[in-house]
């Protein structure tokens, strides 16, 4: 058996509805389907909002307008990368 993961959303209709075509080798095929719901709680920590990245843009963009730059030198101080 053969597994993809792709994303979609249920309609009104109670209708799976996906987000991208799925590509097979042979049309037409019988699946199995499990769908998984996500909870309002849920969310992944590296899932910024866009409002949150274009906003972190533009104070950067502004900071090296007006000349706060960091030296790359200094940037990995205290950032221990092993």
């Amino acid at each position: 058996m053969k597994a993809i993961e792709v994303t979609g959303s249920i309609d009104q209709k109670g209708n799976l509805i996906l987000d991208e075509l799925i590509h097979v080798e042979t049309y037409p095929s019988r699946v199995r389907v499990i769908v998984l719901f996500t909870e309002q709680e849920e969310s992944d920590p590296d899932d910024t909002p866009i409002e949150d990245v274009k906003a972190s843009l533009r104070r950067g963009f502004e900071q090296a307008k007006a000349g706060q730059r960091l030296p790359l030198s200094q940037m990995w101080e205290g950032i221990d990368a092993e």
